[in-house]
């Protein structure tokens, strides 16, 4: 190890202060490494947008430093940012088996071509600059979940990435606690920890409960089972064509991620069971109700989900029918509630039998709650606590159980996304500068050409509508050749508000008279600028709102 003169710094550039986007950076001296690269879904005001990614500014001017990228586990909020990220910087990238997997698929589909990943194991050490990086297995709702204990020159960091402490884990790969227990032998300079939960008390249920209740669903329905969950949860996927296959239905699948992710996990073996009892949307049609079950997407309520079409009578090949049983195993992400209770309330409309919330245990979450987050606190007695994943409140009540189990108070730092935290010998302390961690917004595919101002436009638009003035002028003299013409969309119905289009025209043509007219050489976008204030005064005093002014202006 190098002379211990150096300053550590830890960057979170997502995964703080909300759920989702999660990617952190390790930085030492010339040697920079990150910490998974996620997605966040958008909340409700985000009108269009599809995804929000991490802004890597900071990463691509300091791309000489960059060593690395390690991966946690294969959910969304990890991994979803690689195809919008991958083209601005090429890491080389460290995960496991069915990680590597599930991004191998994901950059298929977006045609990118594939960087360099190492697939490693729990245990392997792994040397990465100023950093010596060892992988450590830890449960989660998904198979090869790791946290990193890291080995910098002013001692270890611990990252768990995403857990909970599940002792009857589906896959039977249980927390490595022998392992955690060296770590704390040896002494734990900083720890990273998961916030999810953390206002949850008592401790998170095992995956395994979950296979009476989809025994008991497939048990009692006479129709078809859909459900939909999470494509990345592997673990779910098994339970769900185990309890399929005991009851005798062959099980189809809707929506790419999800077929994607069960061809991947079949292949890889964290999925296991015999691939004739998967069967094509078009086989399962032709056999009674009683003996499909179908899985897919849409947990969520996103737009394009199968379960989404399926609701709305969009889906092409599958028509919700009186007697199916719909079972939405998934909580909702915080933004997504609207949607996700449009899509229950259409599938009701449309007959079927509805199962989500806590109507039966459908669902468990796959992070650890209090008791589970303090046991790894007490565990491995860290000098440093920086509570990570998760919004303010998970946070600051994540940052209070550290100090109950005997952190010290001064030696919590609750971060937030593009703080810096920086660790000496002598003490650690956020720096006043913070790196550039603004939204990038991903819209059709597209990434960071829609920014805050084209989000506001939306806002305005969606909240108030929009208002468009269309002015012909003689283009020797200025005057208005025809009376001017507007044009309203989700502002007033124009049938009915002929009084208030009447005064707006006027109000067009008594600003013509007066401001051009007289000064005719005036710059014609300072003339649309002015005009456009002008009405949107006037339409805020007539009607107390604020639609986007459009102004168009022709010359004849």
């Amino acid at each position: 190890m190098e002379q211990k003169t150096s300053k550590l710094k830890i960057i979170p550039f997502g995964g703080c202060e909300e759920i989702g986007r999660n990617m952190t950076v390790f930085e030492y001296d010339n040697d920079m490494i990150v910490v998974d690269c996620g997605l966040m879904f958008p909340g409700e005001e985000m009108h269009g947008i599809d995804f929000v990614v991490p802004d890597t500014t900071y990463i691509e001017q300091n791309i000489n430093k960059l060593r690395g990228m390690l991966i946690t586990h294969g959910h969304e909020d990890h991994i979803g940012a690689l195809p919008y990220i991958l083209p601005k910087i090429t890491p080389k990238i460290f995960t496991t088996r069915l990680t590597k997997g599930l991004i191998d698929v994901k950059l298929q589909e977006f045609n990118i071509a594939k960087p360099q990943i190492e697939v490693i194991e729990p245990g392997q050490v792994i040397r990465l600059g100023a950093f010596q990086i060892e992988p450590f297995r830890v449960t989660h709702s998904i198979p090869d979940a790791v946290g990193y204990a890291i080995e910098t020159p002013l001692g270890l960091v611990i990252h768990t990435g995403d857990f909970k402490i599940d002792n009857t884990p589906v896959d039977g790969m249980t927390f490595d606690f022998a392992r955690l227990s060296n770590y704390s032998k040896k002494g734990v300079l900083a720890l990273l920890s998961d916030s999810t939960n953390a206002e949850v008390d008592g401790y998170s249920p095992s995956e395994k409960t979950l296979q009476e209740t989809f025994d008991q669903i497939f048990e009692k329905a006479e129709g078809r089972v859909i459900i939909t969950s999470f494509a990345s949860l592997i673990n779910r996927i098994q339970q769900v064509v185990g309890s399929a296959m005991r009851y005798n239905r062959k099980v189809a699948i809707s929506g790419r991620s999800m077929a994607n992710n069960i061809k991947v996990a079949l292949r890889l073996g964290y999925l296991k069971f015999p691939e004739e009892v998967i069967v094509s949307i078009q086989e399962a049609a032709k056999l009674p109700p009683k003996n499909v079950a179908i899985l897919c997407t849409g947990s969520q309520g996103e737009d394009m989900s199968a379960l989404r079409r399926m609701a709305s009578g969009e889906h092409r090949q599958i028509k919700i029918q009186k007697g199916d049983t719909v079972v939405v195993s998934a909580s909702p992400i915080p933004g997504n509630e609207r949607a996700i209770h449009n899509t229950i309330n259409d599938l009701f409309k449309r007959g079927a039998h509805v199962i989500y919330g806590k109507k039966l245990d459908i669902h468990v979450s796959g992070h650890g709650s209090r008791e589970e987050l303090k046991m790894i606190i007490n565990m491995l007695s860290p000098k440093y606590f920086i509570p990570v994943h998760g919004e303010y409140r998970h946070l600051k009540l994540h940052g209070e159980l550290a100090v109950q189990v005997g952190v010290k108070p001064e030696n919590v730092f609750i971060l937030e996304n593009g703080e810096i935290l920086q660790i000496s010998q002598s003490g650690a302390q956020k720096l006043e500068k913070k790196v550039p961690t603004k939204m990038v917004f991903v819209d059709g595919g597209k990434a960071g050409d829609v920014g805050n101002v084209v989000l506001k436009d939306r806002q305005v638009m969606a909240n108030e509508g929009v208002f468009v003035a269309i002015v012909v002028v003689d283009k020797k003299t200025g005057k208005l050749l025809t009376s001017p013409e507007v044009i309203t969309r989700g502002f007033v119905y124009m049938k009915t508000s002929e009084d208030l289009l009447k005064s707006v025209k006027s109000e067009i043509r008594r600003f013509m008279e007066t401001e051009v007219n007289t000064n005719y050489q005036k710059n014609w976008a300072v003339i649309r600028a002015q005009l456009k204030e002008r009405l949107s005064e006037f339409l805020l005093k007539e009607t107390g709102r604020e639609p986007m002014v459009l102004v168009v202006t022709a010359e004849m």
